[in-house]
């Protein structure tokens, strides 16, 4: 049977499936010389069959300055613009702590904001919201993947292979930790600005505000609470 036969009858050529050696040595030449794919004459190495992987311009090599730089962005936006939009659901959550006679449900909650400020209201905080989310959001992205290496580093290869588990536990946890610290000073006015009637309409004046009336330290109180709330969830979300 002619080679071009072959090649019409069955999708692999037939070189694969032949025991006769130069049999197979002549068919695969002649398939070399009619794919443009491959060199024009079986005198031009015409034993590599193989094509080079396509390139990939503008990939990120893991744990580089690129790569740490896409993980504080990609934090950012994740973090920051989602916990902006749900401003008036976390709005009316945080009255309802705070003043629960007032604030009985969620329906009755934005009701009242909404009877007592209109639809501006509904987002009054948003911009400590999206800055202190922002902030925490580029550190515990960026620093996950920082605290994943340096750990693995640490115990070497075998052990963080062995207990990668653990160890992704450990890196997530600590980079929580940093993540609060630059959270908690905007969620403190945040909270002040949104379940304080009249103490200021957001970021530009409850920040100066609130330092003159507690000093920067008044920023942090809340600090182990948001620790105690935030590191098992992150940890918890690992598992």
């Amino acid at each position: 049977m002619a080679t071009s036969e072959i090649f019409r009858q069955s999708l692999f050529p037939s070189f694969l499936y032949s025991t006769n050696p130069k049999k197979k040595t002549l068919e695969m030449e002649l398939m070399l010389i009619r794919n443009p794919m491959f060199p024009s004459s079986p005198n031009e190495d015409s034993r590599n069959i193989f094509v080079q992987s396509p390139s990939e311009p503008g990939k990120i090599e893991m744990y580089s300055p690129s790569f740490y730089a896409a993980c504080t962005i990609g934090g950012i936006l994740s973090c920051g613009l989602t916990h902006m939009a749900v401003t008036p659901l976390d709005l009316v959550k945080c009255n309802m702590q705070i003043s629960p006679e007032k604030y009985k449900s969620i329906s009755s909650g934005f009701g009242v904001l909404y009877k007592e400020q209109g639809l501006r209201g509904f987002f009054r905080g948003w911009s400590p919201t999206l800055l202190g989310y922002s902030a925490q959001g580029a550190c515990k992205f960026g620093f996950y993947e920082f605290f994943k290496k340096y750990y693995s580093d640490i115990v070497g290869p075998e052990y963080a292979a062995k207990y990668k588990t653990l160890i992704y536990l450990a890196g997530s946890a600590s980079a929580e930790v940093i993540a609060d610290i630059a959270l908690c000073p905007m969620e403190a006015v945040k909270v002040r600005v949104q379940t304080q009637p009249g103490f200021a309409r957001g970021l530009s004046d409850g920040l100066p505000k609130f330092i003159r009336s507690e000093g920067v330290p008044g920023l942090y109180k809340g600090l182990v609470p948001l620790w105690g709330r935030q590191i098992p969830c992150i940890v918890i979300g690992i598992l």
